[in-house]
């Protein structure tokens, strides 16, 4: 195959692996009733007047399943951190105890359940649809290299791994929001 084809390729398949990335890093934000460090991951905290993230001031971790447990570095960075959760509007209510915070999760309603599986889906189509826009990119750039003197057949056998590519990631991202999913409806 030509070099300048498989340097197409290769660029795609990376973009792909970043879109598939991203789309698992944008579920893990969405909470599945079990408590889970992640779920604070947004949260940017005043540290000496420049904002920082909350799991870099703070020890974060999840005790249990219906708890979060915020650990300050500094004492004094208790009311900032509560403060910060509070701003964030996630729902949460955390309880200050003078050398922690500890956030309650509370347990999902179904109708609750069904709202984020909608989430999630609408997050999953967001990953397919950016594997697709790399495999258009990526077969446009393949096709401008007839200019090059690239052979038709060779045109044609980057378009097919390109396809590939992109049906192994959208099958990717698939199994990434069936995981999800069953995540979410397990009570």
């Amino acid at each position: 195959m030509n070099e300048l084809v498989q340097l197409h390729l290769s660029e795609a398949k990376d973009a792909m692996r970043k879109a598939v990335a991203h789309t698992e890093a944008e579920l893990a934000k969405i909470r599945a009733g079990k408590a889970m460090p992640s779920m604070l991951d947004s949260i940017q905290v005043d540290y000496y007047g420049s904002m920082m993230p909350l799991n870099q001031v703070s020890n974060v971790n999840t005790p249990d399943p219906r708890t979060i447990v915020v650990q300050p570095w500094e004492k004094s960075m208790l009311q900032p951190i509560e403060k910060a959760i509070m701003e964030a509007n996630l729902g949460f209510n955390p309880q200050n105890d003078g050398s922690l915070i500890r956030i309650s999760v509370p347990p999902l309603t179904e109708e609750r359940r069904k709202d984020l599986v909608k989430k999630i889906r609408n997050e999953a189509e967001q990953g397919k649809i950016a594997v697709r826009n790399i495999r258009k990119e990526a077969n446009e750039k393949i096709k401008k290299l007839t200019n090059e003197h690239v052979s038709e057949d060779e045109i044609k056998i980057g378009e097919d791994e390109v396809q590939k590519l992109t049906d192994q990631h959208i099958s990717s991202v698939d199994k990434l929001f069936e995981a999800k999913e069953k995540d979410i409806m397990t009570v």
